[in-house]
């Protein structure tokens, strides 16, 4: 088996960059400049200081977009049909770092899991200093039929083109702790799981199972699961995994919830955390931890 992965971010569809800026602002987050995909998708990233960032993900050109799906793009093909069958919110994929993404795409092939073939681009990252550089990137994607709405893929970058710095965030996050998926039956998309992210470990418990990554853990958890841990229902249709929230590590709940109470931002404490339901611009809960 190889090194387990570590989790690199959360793709988030949301409605438009204007809406999502508004609405993580709110929330207490810096979120970085717009940027755009050579393909028709853009994003406004929020970048922690442990090496992980959320992309919410919007829509600024169809054509490029019908383009893409045309020629096998499934980073958005994915997010295409994504958006088709739930809406313009929501939590699509996890991204996984990859020292070798041609590597991980004769894995995922072998295991009959390989989500098409591979994507590889470019795109300019600004810098704080208004400088450009430009980061490149080799795409492997991880699917399963039967959980169409969700999906994972390794994350190579092929230069040493720097993201900007982590800023300092008003609620004291720092970093990504968790990913929580929905199914009723966890255990169904265990080997899935273990695929993804090169690891044979597995914690079972009576609200799902927990798969642990090199950084960060993915919970797939039963609808009864999300609504003792995490005080929300379940989103997801029927059967097949559906990304649901995502858990944050701060340095003070008090500060966190000082953020949501002064944007008049919905939330409840639940189980020791701070969670806010999803919104629109948000694109899946957010639960707060110390």
């Amino acid at each position: 088996m190889e090194s387990v992965r570590a989790i690199d971010h959360l793709v988030l569809p949301v409605c438009d960059l204007g809406t999502a800026r508004a609405r993580l602002e709110a929330l207490g987050f810096t979120v970085a400049p717009d940027a755009r995909h050579p393909f028709g998708t853009s994003n406004a990233c929020v970048f922690f200081a442990d090496n992980s960032y959320i992309e919410p993900l919007a829509v600024y050109s169809r054509e490029l977009v019908l383009d893409a799906v045309t020629a096998s793009n499934m980073f958005v093909a994915r997010d295409h049909a994504f958006r088709f069958r739930n809406g313009p919110d929501g939590l699509s994929a996890v991204v996984l770092k990859s020292t070798g993404a041609a590597a991980d795409h004769a894995r995922f092939t072998a295991h009959g899991s390989s989500g098409g073939p591979m994507l590889s681009f470019s795109r300019p990252v600004r810098q704080p200093d208004g400088t450009e550089t430009l980061a490149s990137f080799h795409l492997a994607f991880a699917a399963d039929l039967r959980a169409p709405d969700f999906f994972f893929f390794a994350c190579e970058r092929v230069n040493a083109a720097p993201f900007p710095p982590a800023p300092a965030h008003a609620n004291g996050v720092t970093g990504l702790k968790a990913v929580v998926l929905s199914e009723e039956n966890p255990t169904d998309f265990q080997e899935y799981l273990q695929l993804a992210l090169a690891t044979r470990e597995t914690r079972a418990h009576s609200f799902g199972m927990d798969v642990p990554a090199a950084k960060g853990v993915v919970s797939v958890l039963t609808s009864e699961g999300l609504r003792t841990l995490y005080g929300v229902p379940a989103r997801g249709k029927g059967r097949g995994l559906f990304g649901e929230g995502y858990v944050l590590q701060t340095t003070s709940l008090d500060r966190a919830a000082k953020c949501l109470v002064d944007s008049d931002v919905e939330f409840v404490r639940q189980a020791g955390r701070i969670v806010v339901p999803p919104h629109a611009g948000q694109g899946a809960f957010i639960a707060f931890e110390e």
